[in-house]
């Protein structure tokens, strides 16, 4: 069943890319076409993208991807998430008068992780010269690009803010003082010119290809935009959402004591499929928990339109969310029992608490030995817990005193004629999230909000740890060879849409473009990843697409039901490949994502 598409999926044999914004699928399919393979494409794409939706990713923010490479026939997941400065320390926040980390200013920066982590895939897994990929990036930046509504948008809520408090955001972004119009010209020079210093650097240490890519990863990390990273957080200090001015953690020396790599993913089988997600440093896992209770609770049987498909997602997705909070973190520095979430045998039990209406309870599962981090987890979503009106409205924060503009993501597909498949989900270093740094045309991200200051927390806040992301690209192997990369925009939403997408494409057998198509929905229950870190039990965000007896019946069922625009939730990009068959779809949603190939 495929039903109504606005869009064919995209089908050829050479390559396919989809990408959360036309230009830079665009520049994606470039590097196809000069012949590279998937991973030039991906970071051609990657690097425009922080040119072209910078309210959504910037070159300070971080990046996870799964690949899976022709060659080694290995699948992998590059980590380009930052962790937390040698001075971000609990202690610290707290001589600080912290209770929270912010979400914006200086103070949330970690180590920037995402062009390190572009530059290692092409270092180790593209063909391409770094002067090619980095074409399109630097011409958009020089030249213009026309400007996203959302971006345009951003800047005007935040054009106060800029004026009051971040001279050099308002210097970039307020060209002539004033909010440049949406589908206006703009550019960034200053960044066109960061990304030339950064090729002539890597030119001038000569030899092979991957030599002189590793000495741009060298002057990233180490010399001139590390040092003028260093100079900024060292003397800048601004007003962030706490009200008073801080300065950042964060110093050369952090990044040049981290660089990006590669580790093995975290999966889970089910039937044919294998799936492949980060590890419990990133929110991942929760789609791999949910799907091993839903895969045979009889999900394939019921309508994907139905309130019992819906039931069944939203309370399967509250059980492995109760887990997230109470259990995930950076494995390198907290105890993850992961090989117990990701059983058969806690699925079945997980699946045992489906109950016939909507759950208003917090159940992270009984794990032997973490009894505290679950009295923690569920102590914290009762104090995030907010006072809920009619449905529909929103809770109010009187701490907000200005108009932000939240962050959201960006995401890619490619797959390519060689056997190349990679899903990437660059985010952070928003322009409206941090103040740009004069010299270099970008912003740090505010990644470090998502760390708690309580030690007994996994995802405690420590010098050189990840914070628990929720960045979360997907890949899926059938019977062994590579089938599905696919991801989204969206936070801590993004693994319950990818959860939709997916069992409808797997489960209920409709194509890319349909299960992309389809009514979405999400839930609220649990505490978000953001500052403030708010829960609204019971809240299901869903869109009006859905049958009017389908909303009834969730509403009945306990629902706290509030409905949104018929294309207004989720931005699903996917690519595929079955044999020599290659497709790609991606969301009208926004009217800008875009999948292209032949």
């Amino acid at each position: 069943m495929n039903g109504f598409t606005t869009r064919p999926v995209i089908t050829g044999t050479f390559g396919v890319v989809a990408a959360t914004h036309w230009i830079a699928a665009q520049a994606g399919m470039r590097m196809l076409e000069l012949g590279g393979n998937a991973f030039d494409a991906a970071a051609a794409a990657g690097f425009t993208l922080q040119v072209v939706e910078p309210h959504l990713n910037g070159p300070g923010g971080d990046m996870p991807a799964i690949l899976r490479d022709a060659r080694s026939r290995r699948v992998r997941v590059l980590c380009g998430q930052g962790p937390a400065p040698a001075a971000a320390t609990i202690e610290a926040c707290r001589a600080l008068g912290i209770e929270a980390i912010p979400d914006d200013g200086l103070l949330p920066a970690v180590v920037p992780g995402a062009v390190d982590a572009w530059l290692l895939l092409l270092e180790e897994h593209g063909t391409l010269e770094l002067a090619t990929v980095l074409e399109p990036a630097i011409s958009y930046a020089e030249r213009g690009h026309p400007l996203l509504p959302g971006a345009a948008a951003t800047i005007a809520g935040r054009a106060e803010w800029f004026r009051a408090h971040w001279p050099s955001s308002a210097a970039l972004w307020l060209p002539k003082g004033e909010p440049p119009a949406a589908g206006s010209l703009f550019a960034n020079p200053t960044l066109a010119a960061t990304w030339k210093r950064l090729l002539a650097e890597a030119e001038a240490a000569g030899g092979s290809r991957e030599r002189r890519i590793a000495a741009a990863r060298r002057a990233w990390r180490e010399g001139f935009v590390a040092e003028a990273i260093d100079r900024f957080c060292r003397t800048t200090e601004v007003v962030d959402v706490l009200g008073r001015p801080h300065r950042a953690f964060l110093r050369g020396s952090d990044m040049a004591a981290w660089q990006a790599f590669f580790e093995e993913p975290t999966t889970l089988d089910l039937g044919c499929f294998r799936f492949c997600k980060t590890g419990p440093w990133g929110q991942g896992p929760v789609l791999l928990q949910a799907l091993a209770i839903l895969w045979d609770a009889g999900i394939e049987a019921v309508d994907p339109l139905g309130p019992d498909f819906v039931h069944l997602v939203i309370e399967a997705t509250k059980l492995a969310m109760a887990d997230r909070e109470a259990y995930y973190g950076d494995p390198a520095f907290a105890s993850v029992p992961l090989e117990r979430l990701l059983s058969a045998e806690y699925a079945a039990e997980r699946r045992r608490l489906l109950g016939p209406h909507a759950s208003g309870d917090f159940l992270p599962g009984v794990i032997p030995g973490f009894e505290r981090q679950r009295e923690l987890a569920i102590e914290g979503w009762k104090l995030a817990c907010v006072e809920e009106g009619p449905a529909g409205s929103e809770p109010t924060f009187a701490h907000l005193r200005e108009p932000r503009g939240r962050g959201d993501t960006c995401h890619l597909d490619v797959a390519d004629r060689f056997g190349n498949l990679i899903a990437a989900t660059p985010s952070g270093g928003w322009l409206q999230s941090s103040p740009t740094i004069p010299e270099l045309g970008f912003c740090l991200g505010s990644r470090g909000q998502m760390f708690r200051l309580d030690p007994d927390r996994p995802d405690a806040l420590a010098p050189g740890k990840r914070p628990r992301t929720t960045l979360s690209p997907t890949l899926v192997l059938e019977d062994g060879e590579p089938y599905l990369a696919c991801g989204t925009p969206g936070g801590d939403q993004q693994d319950q849409w990818q959860l939709v997408f997916l069992l409808r494409h797997l489960r209920h057998g409709q194509d890319l473009q349909a299960a992309i198509d389809a009514p979405l929905f999400h839930a609220e229950h649990w505490p978000l990843s953001f500052f403030p870190r708010r829960a609204r039990p019971l809240s299901v965000q869903i869109e009006d697409r859905f049958p009017y007896a389908t909303l009834e019946e969730l509403a009945r069922r306990g629902h706290r039901l509030s409905i949104r625009d018929g294309w207004s939730i989720g931005r699903l990009t996917a690519a595929a490949r079955t044999g020599d068959l290659l497709r790609a779809a991606a969301t009208p949603r926004l009217m800008q994502a875009y999948a292209v190939g032949r």
